[in-house]
């Protein structure tokens, strides 16, 4: 490679313009991330106060069901989608065809999760002691809720920003107000949640008119493209693997210590999981928002790519460390004023759980490479070795530590995983300095 084609205007502009991009593109979603995190904030609070002993396991054990459920049309249908609809105009032939297929694979994994609740229903569901009505609800609720992020990821694609930010805020505002609604009520924590889930799910209609503004509508009954199915199965594929390798175990394991520990003690180790998805919703929305559609637009252009990861990486390190840094020293009445004050006996499972975050967000700038080169078998392999070897973990810090054992883990197993993917990646994250 010759010296001239590795100082393009392209790549360059990946290397100077990479960081000033993502942080101008941080600060336009900043608003829907702000409405996001204070909803959350919120929700936590209201379930920590008024949802009585265990109301904040149960409530993340229900948005772990949630996401069991809609992991792999967001995960999976709708990263494929926005790989491939995002060049298009959308309402155009080709357009439509990405779209159609979109439809059809929500609607199968939709189907398939169906059968999975109805052969393990005492597993999934036992906890919240579930009715006919219920489990009706829940299915309309989060037939509704892949709707509308399928329209969401749409006006993404097609850079309406905006509206994306007043739908995000109108669903952070309507789920809260729901739930605090239900509380004031005293309903049942079931139907407290599963209100949480359909409020959500009504957001579907103002995202489904704002869509059709800007030429985004539904396909029609018809032939569905086959090639568009085949490309967009293989981002299915890594989204299953995410499932089964993440967020089963995690369910898992949240059954575990509630059986090992019991719900209050539990309630511990949740407070700071549950501040730990926080941040973590804020980072995944800047992922899915502004790093992912700027990486995918370099796949044609490695070294353009890997100097726009670099260039992020070096500015997360310090960035990261110090937010994370921040929380650890506010955590005495950081913990008592998001849930409650005997939250702030959790402080001992920070330190581990920060470190274990700062290790993970790093790993997911990488391993977005795998994703947007849709490299399948590697990108589930990676999510298998990482499920054995924190499982592998698990049982050995369980036993020995208790509850701190389980941030300990996390942190052993993302250090592990941060290591192995910079020495897989290491070639294209020097390729435009030393070419």
């Amino acid at each position: 490679m010759t010296r001239a084609s590795v100082f393009s205007p392209k790549t360059s502009k990946a290397r100077s313009g990479g960081a000033g991009h993502f942080l101008r593109g941080s600060l336009g979603a900043g608003l829907a991330i702000g409405a996001r995190t204070a909803g959350a904030l919120l929700l936590g609070k209201l379930l920590a106060v008024y949802g009585g002993p265990g109301g904040l396991t149960l409530l993340a054990h229900f948005q772990n069901l949630m996401a069991l459920f809609t992991t792999l049309p967001n995960d999976g249908v709708h990263v494929g989608f926005t790989k491939y609809a995002a060049p298009l105009r959308p309402g155009s032939g080709r357009y439509q065809s990405w779209l159609g297929a979109a439809v059809v694979l929500n609607g199968a994994a939709l189907l398939a999760g169906a059968l999975v609740l109805a052969l393990g229903l005492a597993p999934l569901v036992g906890m919240f002691r579930p009715s006919v009505a219920w489990l009706a609800g829940f299915g309309l609720g989060l037939a509704g809720l892949v709707a509308n992020t399928l329209l969401t990821a749409a006006l993404l694609a097609a850079g309406r920003l905006r509206a994306y930010v007043g739908l995000t805020v109108l669903l952070s505002a309507l789920s809260v107000g729901s739930v605090a609604l239900a509380l004031y009520a005293q309903w049942p924590v079931e139907n407290v949640l599963l209100t949480y889930l359909l409020a959500q799910a009504l957001v579907v209609a103002p995202t489904a008119l704002a869509a059709r503004r800007v030429g985004i509508h539904l396909p029609g009954w018809g032939r569905v493209s086959r090639p568009a199915l085949a490309a967009m199965s293989r981002f299915l594929l890594m989204a299953l693997s995410t499932l089964v390798f993440g967020k089963a175990v995690d369910f898992a394991l949240r059954a575990v210590l509630v059986r090992e520990f019991g719900l209050t003690q539990t309630d511990l180790w949740q407070a700071v999981v549950k501040l730990s998805d926080n941040y973590t919703m804020v980072f995944a929305a800047l992922m899915s928002s502004v790093y992912y559609p700027r990486l995918a637009a370099f796949s044609a252009q490695p070294q353009a790519q890997g100097a726009y990861v670099r260039s992020i990486l070096l500015l997360l390190m310090p960035v990261l460390a110090a937010g994370l840094g921040l929380l650890y020293l506010v955590r005495s009445w950081l913990l008592p004023l998001l849930f409650e004050e005997q939250f702030a006996a959790a402080g001992f499972l920070l330190p581990p759980q920060l470190l274990a975050d700062w290790a993970r967000f790093l790993t997911w700038v990488l391993l977005y490479l795998l994703v947007a080169q849709a490299r399948v078998g590697r990108y589930v392999a990676v999510q298998a070795g990482s499920a054995v070897l924190y499982a592998g973990l698990l049982l050995v810090c369980l036993p020995r530590y208790g509850l701190l054992g389980a941030p300990i883990a996390q942190a052993v197993r993302y250090g592990v995983l941060l290591l192995a993917c910079s020495l897989y990646f290491r070639r294209t994250l020097t390729a435009s300095v030393h070419d």
